[in-house]
């Protein structure tokens, strides 16, 4: 008694479907793939990138202040002062630093339900 493989049970009736194909079948028409380099360097993506949060109607200040205190971990007396800045101005830059982190900081304050941007330093 002979087992046969795994793959011969598997790609057996594959195989034998190429057998089927028309003589007469032209080749492929589709050219062979294209390699592009990657234009941008790891310099570019270690640029400082601004955590921006605007400013919406919606919220009390003491909310957005404590959401800059849990988020960001500043004392009150910093997370007041972009607060007003957020308040006055419209926007407030709170952060300043690596793309990745900067992300996770807008995500976090828009679970938050606050207005937050992320901007590339230039």
């Amino acid at each position: 008694m002979s087992v046969e493989p795994l793959w011969v049970e598997v790609a057996g009736p594959i195989i034998a479907g190429i057998e089927m194909l028309p003589k007469n079948a032209a080749p492929s028409t589709i050219g062979a793939p294209t390699i592009e380099e990657e234009t941008s360097t790891e310099q570019a993506l270690d640029l400082p990138w601004h955590v921006v949060v605007h400013n919406d109607p919606v919220n009390l200040m003491s909310y957005v202040t404590m959401v800059f205190q849990r988020v960001f971990g500043y004392p009150r007396d910093k997370a007041e002062r972009h607060m007003l800045e957020v308040h006055h101005k419209g926007r407030s830059i709170l952060w300043s630093g690596m793309r990745e982190r900067a992300e996770l900081y807008v995500q976090q304050l828009h679970g938050y339900l606050l207005l937050a941007t992320l901007e590339k330093v230039s």
